[in-house]
C-alpha cells in the first residue's frame, strides 16, 4: 500500500493570530501551554526576572548558546520582557500591557500573583476580557491549596507511581513529566474554549488547573479499575494491567514492543506472523481473560518464538499490528518517519547559530502554524515590546534598565 499525499497545503493565517499571551509561568506545565499558543500564532510575552529569568535557562548540561536543554524545550516563538513587577514602574508597564492582552498564564503558588497586585480578582473589572489561566499542585481552593509541588511528588501522591514498575519491584515514577506535559496541553484547549466563550458573552473569565486534578484524571481505566472493584491493579512491568499479549519480547537482535489486547489482534498475530492457529483456539488463551490468567505461559512460548528470528523480519510481518522497536532516543528523534512528519526542526539562535527543536504535533488543512523562532534569550525583545506596543522612548527605556525595573538585555 502506498502512502498517502500530503494534502495538508494550508494557506490561512494561524488559527489564534492577533491574540496576545502574557506569559507568566516557567518550569515546563505553563511554558508548554504558551508554546502551543505561540505555534498557532498568539503573540506570547514571557515575563521574566531581570535576575536570572525562568528558573529552567540555567539548569544542567547540556545547552546551546548558553541556554539549557530544559529552556530549549518549552519557550520556542515567545518574546522574553524581563521586568520586576514588585516595582511600581513594572507594574504599570505591566498594566499597560494587559491593555492589549488576551489570556495571562501563571504558573506560580498559588499568592503570589497576590502580592504582585496581578491576582485575577485584582485585575477582573480592569480587564473584564481576560482570560487568566492558574496553574498551580493543587488548584486554588482546598486543604492543599498553599503547598508546592513538582511533577513527581505528584505522580506518587495521585497513585500513578503505584501502577508503574515490574511486579515484585517498588513503585517507579515516568522519567518523563507526564503529569506537567497533559496539564499543559490541557490548559490550550481550555484557554481557547474560554476565548469561545467570550465570544459570546463578552467576559473574561478565570480558570483553575491543578496539576493533581490532571494527574488524578489521567488514571483514567486504572482508577475505574479501582471504582469498579475496591481493588488496586498490580503492576505488571513492561505489560499491562489486563491486556494481553502486551509486552517487550526479544528478537534474535533486538527488542520489540507490541499491543494486542483484542480478540482480533491476537488472532492476526497467531495466524497472520507467528504461524501458530492453535494459540487461538488453546483453552488457556482463547479469551482476554484466559490469556491475563495465564499469562507467563503466554509470554514464555512467544518468548521462544520471537528469538528465532531477526526484529526487522517479524516487524515487515508485524505492519498491519500496532508494533514496533524499542528505539533509543536518538534512533527515534534521527528516524526517516519523524523527518518526513516534520517534527524535528531547525531555526536560528541567537547566540547559538543553528539548533534543533522539536516539530508541533498540530495540523490543520487550511491554517497555517507560525514560522518557527528559537527561544528567546533573557530580555531578548525588551525594547521592541516597549517601543512598539507602548511607545516609549530610549531614554525613558534606559532609565528603566538604570534603576532595574527592567533587565538589560543579555
Amino acid at each position: 500500500m502506498t502512502a498517502p499525499e500530503n494534502i495538508l497545503a494550508a494557506t490561512e493565517p494561524p488559527p489564534l493570530e492577533g491574540i496576545r499571551v502574557l506569559d507568566f509561568s516557567r518550569i515546563i506545565a505553563g511554558p508548554l501551554c504558551t508554546q502551543q499558543l505561540a505555534d498557532m500564532g498568539a503573540q506570547v510575552i514571557k515575563i521574566e526576572n531581570p535576575d536570572g529569568g525562568d528558573d529552567t535557562r540555567r539548569m544542567s548540561t547540556p545547552s546551546a548558546g548558553g541556554q539549557a536543554h530544559f529552556f530549549l524545550a518549552f519557550n520556542r516563538s515567545k518574546q522574553s520582557l524581563s521586568i520586576d513587577p514588585r516595582t511600581e514602574d513594572g507594574k504599570a508597564i505591566i498594566l499597560d500591557l494587559l491593555k492589549g492582552t488576551d489570556v495571562l498564564v501563571e504558573n506560580y503558588r498559588p499568592g503570589v500573583m497576590k502580592k504582585f497586585g496581578l491576582d485575577f480578582e485584582s485585575l477582573k473589572h480592569k480587564f473584564p476580557k481576560l482570560i487568566y489561566l492558574s496553574v498551580s499542585a493543587y488548584g486554588q481552593t482546598g486543604p492543599m491549596w498553599d503547598r508546592p509541588g513538582f511533577d513527581p511528588v505528584l505522580q506518587a501522591e495521585s497513585g500513578m507511581m503505584s501502577l508503574t514498575g515490574e511486579p515484585d519491584g517498588e513503585p517507579m515514577r515516568h522519567a518523563l513529566s507526564l503529569v506537567d506535559t497533559m496539564t499543559g496541553l490541557q490548559s490550550v484547549g481550555a484557554i481557547c474554549a474560554a476565548l469561545l466563550a467570550r465570544n459570546r458573552s463578552g467576559k473574561g473569565q478565570r480558570i483553575d488547573l491543578a496539576l493533581m486534578d490532571m494527574a488524578v484524571a489521567a488514571l483514567g481505566n486504572a482508577a475505574l479499575f479501582y471504582l469498579c472493584s475496591g481493588s488496586q491493579p498490580k503492576r505488571a512491568g513492561n505489560s499491562h494491567m489486563t491486556s494481553t499479549p502486551t509486552n517487550l519480547f526479544y528478537a534474535a537482535d533486538g527488542p520489540l514492543y507490541m499491543a494486542l489486547g483484542t480478540n482480533r489482534l491476537y488472532r492476526q498475530l497467531c495466524e497472520d506472523v507467528l504461524e501458530r492457529p492453535d494459540l487461538v483456539t488453546d483453552p488457556q488463551f482463547k479469551e482476554p481473560s484466559d490469556r491475563l490468567k495465564n499469562r507467563p505461559e503466554l509470554f514464555r512460548i512467544l518468548a521462544d518464538i520471537f528469538k528465532t528470528k531477526p526484529r526487522e523480519e517479524w516487524l515487515k510481518r508485524m505492519r498491519h499490528l500496532p508494533a514496533g522497536p524499542v528505539r533509543t532516543l536518538g534512533e527515534a528523534l534521527e528516524s526517516d518517519e519523524i523527518a518526513a512528519r516534520g517534527m524535528v526542526e531547525e531555526v536560528d539562535h541567537p547566540t547559538a547559530g543553528k539548533i534543533r527543536v522539536l516539530g508541533s504535533p498540530l495540523n490543520f488543512s487550511s491554517s497555517q502554524l507560525r514560522a518557527f523562532e528559537a527561544p528567546p534569550t533573557l530580555g531578548q525583545h525588551n525594547r521592541l515590546i516597549l517601543k512598539e506596543q507602548l511607545g516609549l522612548d530610549d531614554q525613558q527605556i534606559a532609565s528603566l534598565e538604570e534603576r532595574g525595573i527592567i533587565g538589560k538585555r543579555e
